[in-house]
């Protein structure tokens, strides 16, 4: 355990690392085009240039794809994202390409055939264009281009591209004062919230209205130069290894009495970074004391291999449904902790009750693939027939336990389209579950685990063995290619009732909602402590501590937005959700927000958290 211990914090290290590696690229690149990161690129020309300084080679179809006619700036955050989906090309993708057109493998291509083929198909060039290439002495000779020579000139110059902008941030004093955090990997990083009544707390303060719209209040993570800061707040804690923390979820003697309702559900990160789940309603048919919890589900482990997903940390939000079932009412959360169980305990009134899954994407996040290879799913016996491998089996085995969302055994169908619309992104109708039921065994109309693995064979069967489908379907699950579960957290939920029999429903599958938002904002702003920023009063930072997590939210009560620079690098043992330790966010007028959230990198040491918000 301790050996995985440490290979998991090393392994955290390595993709911080990376991470830190690559926004100091992006950084570069962008201020080569752009005099300041907080300038937004306003042409297509600029973010053609930008993406080439990035060592990309966008093609006008590449640049159409993020520079549409609704399109007027694009910020940093934006040419993060663009980069990251943006991969440059390799020599060999280059030479595969070429080795279409030398159908004879001669390594050449005549000067009339690249004419004939640049200026007719694709993005047809122009004769100049060309021109400009077969003149080049270094990879032409005799009317024909060594195609070789041009990938290894390609593959130089775009190198040097990179090399020569990282260069200039270096020299130059100002760029490197310049700071950048993670341009947002998951959806619960910059937090806009939408319209609605304020807390009794907030409303001393001002009557404000929380941000509408994603649009209207976003997060950037954009930098800014310590010399532009007008005014600031500075907020230390310091916090002991979990391993020594206080238990405090505490279970009264008679709970074992208690009626008990459970659901299971999962966290599921999506390729852009953002952190879907299943959403909840309870319904309780009287007033009654109730004990709710959440915690990672402990399914099987593979010796030697590190859960990770034991490691996320959840959360609970309980809201009250009204007469509406708009606008429901933030009751609490699930603050008491009990290792890696988090609950709650108090008094709630019969009906019907919202119960909203969070973590904060600190340790949910994408990890880089590792070149392990890729597991067999299928292989065909002496027979000739195909069967699923022990490692698949073992696999989908495991995906059963996270589906089967009540825990008895059988897929509903119900849960089983909660399966296929996270992999397919389809509904499994009443007519096609009747098929199912022919052709897979079934007891009581629900799926066994046989069933849902005779499922997945013939799903291979009707691709003669080609995996691609199932390879989607775990990918889409948080498998990578090794078959571990690196980018899913599986949880249960357990509700303890007093006085009467709960009811929990999975209704859906979705990102955080602006509920959730709004719930996280006002528990932090009810909960931990608020700090005016000196020299501007309309600047407040609340700033909320648990055993294992610190959450922080600014609320911005002046007429026009703001920019507040947020600077973690005293900070000691800490991993945010931003993804470094100096950012910037962008906060709309009368609004809040949430600036970051975060938890110790180890676990088992202690943490020193020392945040400074600074207005620019």
């Amino acid at each position: 355990q301790e050996v995985t211990r440490s290979e998991s914090f090393q392994a955290k290290k390595s993709q911080h690392a990376e991470e830190a590696i690559f926004y100091m690229n992006c950084r570069a690149a962008y201020l080569t085009v752009v005099k300041s990161s907080l300038e937004n690129i306003k042409s297509k020309e600029q973010l053609s240039l930008v993406l080439q300084q990035a060592g990309r080679n966008p093609s006008q179809k590449t640049i159409n794809k993020y520079w549409t006619s609704q399109t007027t700036t694009l910020n940093f955050d934006d040419f993060c994202a663009i980069l990251k989906k943006e991969k440059p090309a390799t020599k060999t993708e280059l030479l595969e390409a070429f080795g279409k057109i030398d159908t004879d493998s001669t390594g050449y291509i005549l000067h009339d055939e690249l004419y004939k083929i640049l200026t007719t198909r694709g993005e047809k060039m122009t004769r100049d264009e060309v021109s400009a290439i077969t003149k080049q002495a270094d990879f032409n000779r005799s009317g024909k281009l060594d195609y070789n020579k041009f990938c290894d000139l390609y593959m130089t110059t775009s190198e040097q591209c990179c090399k020569t902008a990282r260069e200039k941030l270096e020299v130059d004093s100002r760029w490197r004062q310049q700071q950048f955090g993670s341009q947002g990997e998951t959806s619960s990083e910059g937090i806009p919230l939408p319209a609605s009544k304020p807390s009794p707390r907030i409303s001393r303060k001002t009557d404000h209205k929380l941000a509408p719209t994603k649009g209207e209040s976003r997060a950037p993570s954009r930098p800014s130069s310590a010399q532009s800061c007008k005014a600031s707040i500075s907020t230390t804690l310091s916090m002991g290894a979990s391993s020594n923390r206080n238990t405090k979820l505490t279970e009264p003697d008679t709970m074992k009495e208690w009626q008990c309702a459970q659901s299971k559900g999962c966290f599921y990160l999506e390729e852009d970074g953002e952190i879907i789940s299943h959403k909840y309603r309870l319904h309780l048919p009287q007033r009654s004391t109730v004990c709710i919890t959440i915690k990672p589900l402990n399914i099987r482990q593979v010796e030697g291999k590190p859960c990770r997903w034991l490691s996320v940390d959840t959360a609970l939000y309980i809201l009250k449904e009204n007469e509406t079932q708009e606008n429901p009412q933030f009751v609490s959360f699930t603050e008491q902790q009990n290792k890696e169980m988090f609950g709650w305990k108090g008094e709630l009134g019969s009906g019907a009750y919202w119960l909203l899954p969070f973590t904060t994407g600190c340790r949910l996040k994408k990890v880089k693939a590792q070149n392990s290879g890729e597991a067999k799913l299928v292989y065909r016996g002496e027979d000739g027939e195909l069967a699923l491998t022990k490692e698949f089996r073992a696999a989908l085995l495991d995906i059963f336990e996270t589906i089967d969302l009540d825990g008895n055994g059988l897929l509903s169908l119900e849960e089983y389209n909660f399966f296929e619309l996270r992999t397919s992104g389809e509904k499994c109708d009443e007519e096609a579950w009747a098929v199912c039921k022919e052709n897979f065994d079934m007891k009581k109309n629900e799926l066994t685990r046989q069933g849902f693995m005779d499922l997945n064979l013939m799903e291979a069967n009707d691709r003669e063995g080609d995996p691609s489908d199932l390879w989607v379907t775990l990918l889409s699950l948080g498998y990578n290619k090794a078959l571990e579960m690196t980018e899913a957290c599986p949880f249960v939920i357990d509700i303890y009732a007093e006085k009467c029999k709960p009811r929990i429903k999975a209704m859906y599958l979705e990102a955080g909602s602006w509920q959730l938002n709004r719930a996280i904002c006002k528990s932090v702003v009810n909960k931990g402590e608020a700090k005016i920023m000196d020299g501007c009063e309309n600047i407040i930072v609340y700033t909320y501590k648990a055993g294992r997590r610190i959450t922080s939210v600014i609320e911005n009560k002046s007429e026009n937005k703001v920019i507040i620079h947020v600077n973690n690098e005293q900070s000691k043992n800490c991993l945010s959700n931003r993804g470094l330790t100096v950012f910037a966010v962008e906060v709309a007028p009368k609004s809040m927000m949430v600036s970051q959230h975060v938890v110790p990198l180890n676990e088992q040491e202690e943490w020193l958290y020392n945040c400074v918000h600074s207005l620019l």
